[in-house]
């Protein structure tokens, strides 16, 4: 069977290993760095969090584990229950089982993460980005001659990119568009300050865009070990090459820096084992 790789954060049991009678001795900063090094033989591992034991339970930690791929979930379950791994103890590991709750749409995978995937199932030469366009839409000129001492408004930093994500080996191309924005107090900041959130606003749209292209592939991994891309646009998308095609894929879309990481924490009671397991 096939499985599939979504550019989207991994969800669902069959995707999750809960692992618990990890020694007390190791900080979790290094049990984290023992898993992700042991599970990584098995697939490309999505997050590693470890958390302390309740204090009922006892010293030690237990983690949560999460592979882009339930087939390397799998065999990696198989392969490391009741072994000792990196301890002197064995420790477990099921596959979690996440309470009935309301299906919500799948996140998008971050700039990085859409990278790191990219690099694992094509290789580091198997594809590349070419930027289109990247357009500064910020309105900080046109205010340049008002009078000072009228009252004074927000300005913003903002751009539109759209780049386009190639994989030669597969003859698919798939373009993104993003926008990313941001206030500023011209009177209150300096060149400095305005240069850097100019740079930092830059770059934003370009990962906001970068995903948005990655997100509209799917990678299916044979049973030989053979790689396929899908290619599936959410809406219909031209392949524009002009400004004028350009300008109807722009959708604009705020982005606010609390919004980073949100969604995408786990927690162990989200989680239920089979009753055999607790024994």
């Amino acid at each position: 069977m096939a499985a599939l790789i979504p550019f989207e954060v991994p969800t669902g049991s069959d995707k999750t290993l809960l692992v618990w009678e990890l020694s007390s001795g190791p900080t979790a900063e290094d049990l984290q760095h023992f898993l992700l090094t042991v599970f990584s033989q098995f697939g490309l591992v999505y997050s590693v969090r470890v958390f302390p034991n309740a204090v009922v339970a006892g010293p030690g930690f237990y983690a949560i584990v999460r592979f882009y791929s339930a087939r390397d979930a799998h065999r990696a379950q198989k392969a490391c229950d009741g072994k000792q791994l990196f301890q002197n103890s064995p420790v477990k590991v099921r596959l979690g089982t996440r309470r009935e709750a309301v299906q919500e749409n799948a996140l998008a995978l971050n700039s990085s993460k859409c990278q790191q995937v990219a690099n694992y199932y094509f290789g580091f030469n198997g594809w590349s980005k070419r930027i289109i366009k990247l357009q500064d839409l910020s309105d900080l000129e046109e205010r340049e001659n008002e009078d000072i001492v009228a009252p004074v408004e927000k300005h913003s930093l903002k751009f539109f990119c759209a780049l386009e994500v190639v994989l030669p080996s597969y003859e698919c191309r798939s373009t993104g568009v993003g926008m990313a924005e941001e206030p500023v107090d011209k009177l209150e900041e300096g060149p400095s300050s305005l240069l850097l959130k100019r740079k930092r606003t830059q770059k934003l749209a370009l990962q906001k865009a970068m995903t948005d292209a990655f997100r509209k592939l799917l990678i299916v991994v044979l049973e030989s070990g053979k790689i396929a891309v899908v290619y599936r646009p959410c809406d219909e998308v031209t392949d524009a090459r002009t400004e004028e095609e350009l300008q109807d894929l722009i959708q604009v879309n705020y982005f606010s820096w609390k919004q980073c990481g949100q969604g995408e924490e786990d927690c162990l009671s989200d989680f239920s084992f089979e009753e055999e397991e607790l024994k």
